[in-house]
């Protein structure tokens, strides 16, 4: 069992992936459903001061690069428009819970690495970045396994 939780712990850092495909993960494997979302947050939360700090860094260095240039180029560009789109929406005051949210909504796409990304690009400040996707990720991860649950429930696994 220690091995089903670490392959979620694992899987919740994956970017794209992240906490949405371990919860539902966890519940397919008809594990403890809060011990499963405890796992599924910290995996999920352990990449945000990385990102936070370096990745933007790391995105730029990287645009003009021969090989990684187009990849680094569209991570640059997701990060923007992502920062963009929680300032459209929600102004300057507004933004942690813009940020809460559209973490916290589980549609591709606007998971941790997307949002702390953004919130990177829009100087929002680390300790409220990490605060507003802690939130996000915690609400996504109920969502996701609750909605896991139910479904597994009603197709019978």
């Amino acid at each position: 069992m220690l091995k089903q939780y670490l392959l979620c712990f694992f899987v919740s850092m994956v970017p794209l992936i992240e906490l949405r495909g371990s919860m539902v993960m966890a519940m397919g494997m008809d594990l403890n459903y809060f011990a499963s979302l405890v796992v599924c947050v910290l995996g999920n939360m352990l990449p945000v001061p990385v990102i936070y700090f370096f990745a933007r860094k790391v995105l730029l260095w990287g645009a003009d690069k021969k090989y990684i240039g187009k990849f680094f180029s569209f991570c640059l560009e997701k990060g923007e428009h992502a920062g963009q789109k929680l300032r459209h929406a929600a102004g300057r005051k507004g933004l942690f819970l813009a940020l809460m949210l559209f973490v916290g909504i589980p549609i591709p796409g606007t998971g941790a690495w997307t949002g702390t990304l953004g919130a990177s690009f829009l100087n929002m400040g680390f300790k409220t970045t990490v605060l507003a996707v802690s939130l996000g990720v915690l609400i996504a991860g109920t969502i996701m396994g609750l909605g896991s649950t139910a479904a597994f429930a009603f197709i019978g696994l």
